[in-house]
């Protein structure tokens, strides 16, 4: 069946905020640094770690629901409901659990990962799913518990990552406010940041071996990977406003995945775009991956910084490596 094709907004945002903090002194009695090493090279004063008590579907519902009720949307109207994550409670998925506890028992749910890039992907893919006519209502979702995969004597990965959720709430509109997007992939670069499958061989009888294993924590190249989003980000920044017909001064806002200040830093200089209009708050949450940009975002809404209307670059960039950017019109 062909639909003609329906403008999206964003109506609504919200997050979970973990209330458990590791400042970087209490960091330091863990491994081999110190408060001052660790904002020097990356802003970061603190992280947020969620209690083991608490499941990703639990953050990440408390997000979605914040979301609905900003955006005064019953979660029975909710038609789609995409979970950008690299750390589900469950391999099979969990964003099924998370329309459970929001009793949005009309949608359809499913788990999608471009790791640190995931929201921006998220927010692309339900963008289509509106602008085809198929769905009206998209909650979507980034929500990550790091925490979980991280060597915590490894200092140059347990210094970074931080856990969280955040969400946005997708509507079809008369005008459309996704103005342009682009999505890119590296697979070649795929071993400079990585969570990966560790397995042994077992054998289960003649001609039948198999391997059986567990994923190993976080590994990175730091070097590579900062070279990388140095890099990916500000072009990715400049192509979506070249398409959206925009100058980088004329965005209100840039929300990049929060990964690094130096790089947030060194993307807003390159693009001509002024601290002041560089959304961040790494320094309280660290990486958040997927959950960062939505966290950013909901903050700054909070905060009656963003407005109706204002013009917003989003740029999110990790392991794949992916990398990808938007520019929306808030509301």
């Amino acid at each position: 069946m062909n639909h003609p094709r329906q403008g999206v907004s964003i109506v609504g945002s919200g997050s979970a905020i973990v209330s458990q903090t590791l400042a970087n002194e209490a960091l330091s009695r863990l491994v081999e640094t110190s408060d001052d090493w660790i904002q020097s090279r990356t802003g970061i004063r603190q992280r947020r770690l969620l209690p083991p008590e608490t499941s990703l579907a639990e953050l990440a519902a408390a997000a979605g629901r914040e979301a609905l009720a900003n955006a005064g949307v019953d979660p029975l109207a909710v038609d789609l409901i995409l979970l950008a994550t690299s750390t589900p409670d469950d391999l099979f998925g969990s964003a099924g659990k998370i329309q459970h506890l929001l009793g949005a028992e009309r949608a359809v749910a499913f788990d999608l990962t471009a790791a640190c890039s995931g929201f921006v992907f998220a927010l692309v893919t339900g963008a289509q799913f509106i602008r085809a006519g198929a769905y009206r209502t998209v909650l979507v979702i980034g929500a990550d518990i790091l925490s979980r995969w991280l060597d915590w004597s490894d200092r140059t990965t347990c210094v970074l990552f931080g856990d969280g959720a955040g969400a946005a709430v997708l509507q079809v509109s008369d005008r459309d406010n996704l103005l342009a997007f682009e999505l890119c992939s590296d697979g070649a670069q795929g071993e400079a940041l990585s969570l990966r499958y560790q397995g042994r061989p077992q054998i289960l009888g003649e001609g039948a071996v198999i391997s059986q294993g567990a994923y190993q924590p976080i590994a990175m190249k730091g070097k590579e990977v900062y070279r990388f989003a140095v890099a990916r980000a500000p072009e990715i920044v400049e192509k979506v406003c070249f398409q959206a017909g925009v100058k980088p001064e004329e965005l209100d806002w840039l929300a990049l995945h929060q990964a690094n200040q130096r790089i947030l830093d060194a993307v807003g200089e390159r693009l001509g775009i002024p601290p002041e209009k560089i959304l961040s708050n790494l320094a309280q949450y660290g990486n958040t991956s997927a959950a960062s940009i939505p966290l950013v975002l909901d903050e700054a809404v909070a905060a009656g910084k963003i407005q109706p209307g204002n013009l917003i670059a989003l740029a999110g960039f990790g392991a794949g490596l992916s990398w990808g950017g938007a520019i929306i019109r808030w509301g």
